[in-house]
Parts: structure tokens; sequence; C-alpha cells
């Protein structure tokens, strides 16, 4: 699946909070390497890609990714980035091993290093975090992978700015990202959980703590997940006083 692209040099523009969009490279086809492929749970493993024509983007930010076969069938799907825009040259995606999936099921079942695709982006202004607020992340299961590009970007460039993750999924071993989480991270776990810790859905007394803590101007808030859980997050934040003009949502399936 190796095509060739031709890059074009972007232009820029800014939107509100100081995000800047390349306009150009988000149309461009690019050729994009896989080089490595990382399990993270049973159902969900990282693609690690090479893009040496890649101009960046911002955490939050998301890709749309081709698949075109021998007999010339295309498929295209937009996936969430879940390196941070630190990591020069190359892209990672997070995915979930999807039953029936077309384009999840190659990655999972076919893809190798060394096998080529192609990217479009990156797309989506509205979620990225351009890692000069206070950032209140809140994701479950998948949902973390945008938030992860966050967190990433925090960590590389050592930023003093405030970041919190909660973050919520069904047992410790579908916990995506596992090993990468410290301080400023609290799990929840829906279905099972270590000794001692308590199983249950997202509630107030998860979220309670984290807006009592606001840091000065307040906290910019960013939800990832299915319809079910960004419903209910967005509700529980906005009981506890997040002001709703300052929370934002990005929604799969």
């Amino acid at each position: 699946m190796t095509e060739t692209t031709t890059f074009v040099p972007p232009t820029r523009f800014t939107v509100p909070g100081r995000i800047a969009v390349d306009t150009q490279t988000a149309t461009t086809w690019q050729t994009a390497t896989l080089t490595e492929i990382r399990r993270e749970t049973p159902h969900a493993s990282t693609f690690r890609f090479a893009v040496p024509a890649w101009a960046g983007h911002l955490p939050g930010q998301h890709l749309m990714l081709r698949l075109t076969a021998g007999d010339g069938y295309v498929a295209q799907r937009h996936y969430s980035i879940a390196s941070s825009p630190d990591d020069t040259g190359h892209i990672e995606l997070t995915l979930d091993h999807v039953d029936g999936g077309e384009v999840s099921g190659w990655f999972h079942t076919v893809a190798r290093p060394g096998d080529s695709v192609e990217v479009r982006g990156p797309n989506s202004g509205f979620f990225a975090w351009p890692g000069d607020r206070p950032a209140l992340l809140v994701g479950a299961g998948s949902g973390v992978v945008p938030l992860m590009s966050m967190l990433r970007h925090h960590r590389a460039r050592t930023l003093d700015v405030p970041l919190r993750l909660l973050v919520s999924a069904r047992s410790p071993e579908e916990l995506i990202y596992a090993r990468e989480y410290g301080e400023e991270t609290t799990t929840v776990f829906t279905r099972a959980a270590p000794d001692g810790a308590p199983v249950g859905r997202m509630t107030a007394a998860h979220v309670a703590p984290l807006l009592a803590e606001q840091p000065p101007g307040g906290w910019e808030a960013y939800i990832c997940g299915s319809n079910g859980f960004a419903e209910r997050a967005s509700r529980l934040l906005v009981e506890a006083g997040q002001p709703v003009d300052r929370i934002r949502i990005e929604r799969f399936g």
C-alpha cells in the first residue's frame, strides 16, 4: 500500500485561543511508513509512523488515514493523534481492534513495520490544546488517545501550567497507556479493579476534588469518549461548577 505524494509547504492562520492551523497540509496526502507496533491492551495497539514531511500538529488534533488495496479499493478513517507534536517527523496512532472493522482489522492482523499508508492533516482546532492554559482532561477507553498527546506534550516541554487527567477504563488490563500515568492522573475502573480499589462509573466524587483545586483562571476541560460517557462526564463537570463554555467535547461511536 505504498504511494508517493508531493508535499506542499503550509500556509497558516490563527483561530481563537492562539491555535495555529495548517491549511495546506490538511488537504495534502503524505506517505507514512510504519516503523513500530506496541501492544497497549488485549484489544488496542499503538502504531508508530515516520512522516518526514509532517508539518506538526497540536495536542488533541486528528488526521485522516487512507488505505488503498491492490484492486484500487480505498478506505478512509479519522484517527486522533496520540503522539506529542515534539516527536518531530513521527506520529503515533492508538487503535482499538473493532470487530468487523476494515481498517482497524488490517492494522491488527496484517500490518507490519515497513508498510506504508497515507495520512492527511492535522484537522480540528476546536479540541486542540495549545499548552498555554490549565487543562482538565477527562476520557474513557480509547477516548484517552488525544488526551495522551496533551499529557506527553506537557511533559516534553516541562510546562508549568497545571494539567490533570481523569481516565475511565473497564479494568486495569484495558487501561490504555497504563505505564505512562503519574501523579496527575486519577483512574476509574468500571468492571474490575486492583485489590482494594472501588469499582463503578465515574461520579461527582471523582470530579469534585479536581474542580476544588482550580488554578487561577480556572480549567479548560477536554472530554473524549463515547456519546454516553461524554454526556455523563460533561454533566458531572457542570454540576461541580465548571463553566459550560469552557468544556470541549470530542465523541466517537
